[in-house]
Order: C-alpha cells, then sequence, then structure tokens
C-alpha cells in the first residue's frame, strides 16, 4: 500500500492500464481453453463447472469465486488485511467481463479435431502465462486466487509454492466432485487442465525476464 500512495499520477495511471491489460490477456486465454475443450486451468475449473451447473456465465461465477476469494482473505488476516487489496473486487468484476466477451468474440471458433484442440489450449495456456506476467509486472495488486495463498501462508507455516500447488488442487478436486454430482460426468478438468498446471508458471517466468525491461522503460 505504502508503494501506491508513493506513486505519482502518471506512474499510477500506467500501472493501472498495464493491469487492465493483463486481466484481460488471461481472459482471453480463459476462453480459448474453454473453447478447446480439453480442461480448463485449475483457476477457472471452478467457476467453469459452476457456470455449467447452474446456467450462469463464466465470467459471473468467476465473478463470485473471487469475491468469495476476498472475503475469506479478510476472515484469514483480520486485521492484517491490507485494505488496498479490495481493489481486488473491481479487477475480478472486470477479469470476469473480459471472460464473457472474449468467450463471445471467439464464439464461431469450433476446433473438432483432437489436434486442433490442442492447439486452442496452447494458444490459451500462452495467453493466460502473458497475461499473469503483465499483472505481475504493473506491481498493484495480487489476483483474488494469490492473494488467498498468501494470506494462508502469513498465518501458517508454508511455503508459497507448496500452498499454491495444495490451492490448485484442490479446485480441481472441488470441480471434479461438483461435476460428478452435478453434471454426472467429468467436465471441465482433463489433461489441459494438467497442461495448464505445469505450463502457466513455467512459460510466465520466462516472460518475466522481458518484462522486466517493459517495467523499466514503459512504468518508471
Amino acid at each position: 500500500m505504502t508503494e501506491i500512495c508513493k506513486m505519482n499520477r502518471t506512474a499510477l495511471l500506467k500501472r493501472i492500464v498495464f493491469l487492465c491489460v493483463g486481466l484481460t490477456t488471461m481472459a482471453f486465454g480463459v476462453a480459448f481453453s474453454i473453447k478447446a475443450a480439453l480442461g480448463t486451468s485449475p483457476i477457472s475449473s471452478v467457476p467453469y463447472v459452476t457456470g455449467a451447473i447452474s446456467g450462469l456465465t463464466v465470467g459471473t461465477t468467476t465473478i463470485i469465486m473471487n469475491t468469495l476469494f476476498v472475503l475469506i482473505q479478510i476472515a484469514i488476516l483480520r486485521r492484517q488485511y491490507e485494505w488496498v487489496q479490495l481493489l481486488q473486487l473491481p479487477a475480478a468484476v472486470l477479469f470476469g467481463m473480459m471472460i464473457d466477451l472474449a468467450s463471445y468474440l471467439i464464439r464461431d471458433l469450433n476446433p473438432t479435431a483432437y489436434w486442433q484442440q490442442w492447439i486452442v489450449c496452447l494458444l490459451g495456456i500462452f495467453l493466460v502465462a502473458l497475461g499473469v506476467s503483465i499483472e505481475v509486472t504493473a506491481r498493484l495488486i495480487t489476483t483474488a486466487g494469490e492473494g488467498i495463498v498468501l494470506a494462508i501462508c502469513k498465518v501458517a507455516p508454508i511455503k508459497f509454492g507448496n500452498m499454491k500447488m495444495i490451492f490448485d488442487l484442490t479446485l480441481v478436486a472441488i470441480s471434479i466432485t461438483l461435476s460428478l454430482l452435478f453434471l454426472h460426468h467429468l467436465d471441465g478438468v482433463r489433461e489441459g487442465t494438467v497442461a495448464a498446471a505445469v505450463l502457466v508458471g513455467q512459460l510466465a517466468r520466462q516472460i518475466n525476464k522481458p518484462m522486466g525491461v517493459v517495467e523499466q522503460r514503459c512504468l518508471a
């Protein structure tokens, strides 16, 4: 919060725009992953399945899930909660709206062959990784999903990497359970989910290197 307060208006505006670009890029990644029909990323698996159950759009269920994540962060951290992180809420709304917009824009994309599905899936994974890297480079707020992991790590002696893995596995387990209970078949969790879990973090780390140059030149 202190760092944000110290920024001048121009620098802050640039970083807000950068954050919005990152969220939009991630949203298109999610939309392509859904179109591939090979399973979404772990963080999007619950919104996808609950959307299929309820009839709501994935964007809407994403907003609801991220709002719950923010409330859980507050419950975990209490007085330690940094209230600037409430900015996760408008970020979540933008992210959800952009998922629905992206899904609408690519509505005519219908890969049928398995290899075509993988191309669309990998494109989605790349866009999610790129969006994550852009969002991190903005250095304003964390996403609600990452925020809840950080909150748990503040009150429990668990390393972030381990907790992130546990969190992702929990989301996938919830998605599988809800899918089997309410849809009576496995939906939203497939080989593409595994690929996303493995590749998004790796790709984001590689993209972070040139993003450092972008930050120095454009966001300083």
